[in-house]
């Protein structure tokens, strides 16, 4: 059984002088082109290939992994634009074809889109759509608040970035919570901040609270350290001076600071922080 537009294992089943055949129930013997035959391939090995379409619309295979598999989520770049639509470069020779009706808004040449890879009904072609939203799950429970989760940024609105967590659903990272160079595209580690009734997912790029605070308070004390015991910062500093120091929100630094005082490790003053005296600098 071979599965359009997945990596499969299949087993060599003929040699030819143009490539090899590999055996699949479904697609029955699909060729594999010369120039990706392993070096000393025979009759009946197993082999991790790529199944999809070539250009004249024949099953083929490949050993080159392409950017994304079908149902997943990429970003991709736009290599080119006819009447009928829009090509991206997916890591295969063959482009990735985005029909109009596919796309949210018009792509243009150049520019990256995220886009969900997906096999069309009718044709029995792997095409790609902008159009996320209509790829996407509800939660519906299977994800928690304060869960680690893995994104990948999808889009930047002017409130913030819309990710897409897991692979499966919808979530949003606020501009004013970015403490870090982000860009559409990326894949990220970040944690569930709240789940909203409408299954909008907020997220955070740091743990909250004093889960978040713990590694905070130690590189804390490690500056303090370096700077001879004192740092011209505290709860009444900027969130901008805190931001490039520390990388981190006002609220996160105050909630480590304060958890270092309760310890005794610093003591707070009008003009910044400093080590405690009983604690001292070891």
């Amino acid at each position: 059984m071979a599965d359009l537009g997945r990596m499969n294992r299949l087993v060599v089943s003929k040699l030819v002088d143009f490539g090899v055949y590999l055996n699949s129930d479904n697609y029955g013997e699909i060729l594999l082109p010369r120039k990706y035959v392993p070096e000393n391939c025979e009759i009946g090995d197993t082999l991790t290939v790529f199944i999809h379409k070539d250009s004249e619309d024949r099953i083929i295979a490949t050993t080159l992994q392409p950017k994304g598999l079908v149902g997943d989520f990429a970003c991709l770049e736009v290599t080119d634009v006819n009447q009928y639509g829009a090509f991206m470069d997916w890591g295969l020779e063959k482009d990735l074809f985005v029909p109009f009706k596919e796309q949210k808004t018009r792509m243009l040449k150049g520019q990256k889109y995220t886009v969900f890879i997906f096999v069309d009904n009718v044709t029995d072609r792997i095409l790609a759509s902008s159009k996320t939203g209509k790829f996407l799950e509800s939660p519906r429970g299977r994800i928690k608040e304060h869960e680690e989760v893995s994104v990948l940024v999808e889009d930047e609105i002017e409130i913030g970035y819309s990710a897409i967590i897991e692979n499966y659903y919808s979530g949003m990272i606020y501009k004013n919570e970015v403490f870090q160079d982000i860009k559409i595209g990326d894949r990220l580690k970040a944690y569930v901040k709240k789940i909203r009734p409408d299954g909008l997912i907020d997220l955070a790029l740091q743990k909250q609270g004093h889960t978040r605070a713990e590694p905070l308070a130690e590189q804390i004390i490690q500056k303090l350290r370096t700077q001879g015991g004192f740092m011209p910062l505290n709860s009444k500093s900027s969130p901008e001076q805190i931001q490039k120091l520390f990388g981190c929100s006002k609220k996160t630094f105050k909630i480590a600071i304060s958890g270092l005082y309760k310890q005794r490790f610093i003591e707070i003053t009008d003009d910044g922080i400093k080590m405690a005296s009983q604690k001292g600098s070891k």
